[in-house]
């Protein structure tokens, strides 16, 4: 036998030798407790416990909130914060960004770059005006004509709900018309040429019910109005009204721009629909 199969032999005979753990009653050595061991079971049980006792360890860290007290691990509550914060950062540099737009928008007429329109000088002249209140007093055949008409209209017996209210429309935005209304061409709108961020109003009182982006027309925005009339708005450059949004006669809306793939320049394409068809504005507005 050689020398290597003799160690062999003794490391095998010293692992598998049988050893006797005695616990004693150091007054009495009245034996409490005994154990046969070998070197063998003890490398082994101690081997299962360490792994035991990693895993215990990583399960712990891993699915309790023992984590958040080891360096290097941020506690659940600190992660929904700042995600949250996260959120409201980003929410109020959308707002911030309207609000230059219209900032941006508006200054032109505050610095006097655009000149007031024609309604507001009519609005001065009505203010100069001096009425008569003699010349308002009404006659009696006024007074017998309200009675009459006032006690047919008080109880009506036919349906008033077809009666409409005409709309007055004011134009969006002053410019050269490049391209009129075509139907057969299926070009429902007018383009109107204007330069880059001149202001765009709305044509009439209404709420804004489409105000996004869209690949092929850019920044488009569509008001819905009185009498089932709708506006519609493209290849704006900037929107400064949201959707849900109530919009006055003649209020900034967005400014001109040339956004989208079908643009060919600066300019507003305007349609206007009623009833769900498509109608010529020039027959509504006057552009000029």
């Amino acid at each position: 036998m050689s020398k290597q199969q003799k160690k062999k032999g003794k490391l095998k005979q010293k692992l598998t030798d049988k050893y006797r753990l005695v616990v004693l009653n150091e007054d009495t050595f009245e034996e409490r407790f005994s154990l046969k061991l070998s070197r063998l079971n003890v490398f082994v049980l101690g081997g299962f416990f360490s792994i035991f006792l990693i895993a215990l360890t990583i399960l712990l860290i891993a699915f309790t909130p023992l984590r958040e007290y080891i360096p290097g691990y941020s506690s659940t509550a600190l992660k929904k914060k700042a995600t949250q914060l996260t959120f409201e950062a980003d929410s109020l540099k959308m707002k911030l960004a309207v609000l230059e737009n219209f900032t941006n928008s508006i200054k032109p007429v505050l610095t006097g770059e655009i000149e007031p329109e024609s309604i507001d000088s009519l609005r001065a002249e009505a203010e100069s005006i001096v009425i008569n209140e003699e010349m308002l007093n009404a006659t009696k055949e006024d007074s017998l004509f309200r009675e009459k008409v006032e006690s047919k209209d008080r109880f009506p017996l036919s349906n008033s709900t077809n009666n409409k209210t005409k709309i007055v429309f004011f134009a969006p935005v002053s410019g050269t018309i490049s391209q009129d209304f075509n139907a057969t061409e299926k070009h429902f709108a007018i383009d109107v040429v204007a330069k880059t961020g001149t202001p765009v109003k709305a044509i009439a009182d209404g709420t804004v019910i489409f105000s996004e982006w869209t690949t092929e027309t850019g920044y488009v925005l569509t008001i819905q109005h009185t009498n089932n009339f709708i506006s519609v708005y493209k290849h704006n450059g900037n929107l400064l009204k949201q959707q849900g949004d109530f919009v006055k006669s003649g209020e900034v809306i967005s400014t001109v721009g040339s956004t989208g793939e079908l643009t060919t320049g600066p300019h507003l394409h305007f349609e206007l629909w009623n009833n769900g068809y498509s109608v010529n504005p020039k027959n509504y507005i006057d552009f000029q």
